[in-house]
């Protein structure tokens, strides 16, 4: 199929990859044009703006949030003043958003899946992402051929909107989670136990998970590079939650978004400390 792709960082370079590799022909359009240099070296066409790589059947995007989405989809150079007539976002944006940006562009005679995905860098490389998806069953259905090559499962939990509020239900766990194995890598260290050997020891167990192989043994080794995400990510999606979800006190949630909050204010001061 004529595809485009817009957003090619550290999930959509990957998935774009894997597109091309199917046999896809794949325009692609990023904000940083530095980042299209491996897709191009694959066979992918380097698209002028968000309208020229909707020049095929279906356009995707995979960008940073809400605003960055409105403006690649509905700028005087959008998605909306090209030909593709379906439009699969992977972003992770506020389920009142998807459904708005729905609305406008059906307007316009254009589908949107809203489709966020979950498993990480690692997940978009190997096409292993479990995909949440939101939008009309005919739509979605159109999306399945060309998504099954990103994912290992791709579900429709209903209308639009439907698949940012399962993404957000699966950030409130992992955002949780992943303040929660902090704790316990340090609880292991200043009881004196090699928290190194946490995953391993409990691998299998209640307490086994992705996270913890992971994240619990990066944590406990002090290997933080390459970067798996930006914590500025994971805050954005817990705020998200807590507007999403009126009347749900959601406590660990909340607490979690404050320690995000609190390493980006960190970070900033580190920033202007080295700049001052």
């Amino acid at each position: 199929m004529k595809l485009g792709f817009i957003g090619t960082g550290l999930m959509g370079g990957p998935m774009a990859a894997r597109l091309l590799a199917a046999g896809h022909e794949v325009a692609v359009w990023n904000r940083t044009a530095a980042k299209l240099a491996p897709l191009l070296e694959k066979g992918a066409r380097r698209a002028d703006s968000p309208a020229d790589a909707a020049q095929g059947e279906i356009v995707m995007t995979c960008v940073t949030d809400q605003k960055a989405l409105e403006e690649v989809l509905f700028s005087a150079n959008g998605v909306v003043h090209g030909k593709a007539r379906l439009v699969i976002d992977f972003s992770s944006i506020a389920p009142a958003s998807a459904r708005e940006f729905s609305g406008r562009l059906s307007d316009k005679g254009i589908g949107l899946v809203d489709a966020p995905v979950s498993g990480g860098v690692a997940g978009a490389e190997k096409g292993t992402l479990v995909i949440m998806a939101g939008g009309k069953e005919a739509d979605i259905e159109r999306a399945r051929p060309v998504v099954m090559h990103l994912a290992q499962r791709f579900t429709r939990m209903g209308e639009s909107g439907a698949g940012q509020a399962t993404k957000l239900c699966n950030q409130v766990i992992v955002g949780s989670l992943i303040a929660v194995l902090a704790e316990a890598v340090r609880l292991a260290e200043a009881t004196g136990v090699d928290a190194t050997k946490l995953p391993e020891a409990l691998k299998g167990g209640f307490a086994d998970s992705l996270p913890l192989q992971i994240f619990g043994a990066r944590m406990a080794s002090r290997t933080f590079e390459p970067p798996l995400a930006a914590a500025s990510i994971m805050l954005k999606d817990l705020d998200n939650a807590a507007k999403a979800g009126p009347g749900v006190a959601m406590p660990m949630a909340r607490t979690a978004a404050d320690i995000y909050r609190r390493m980006g204010t960190q970070e900033i001061s580190r920033v202007v400390e080295a700049t001052s």
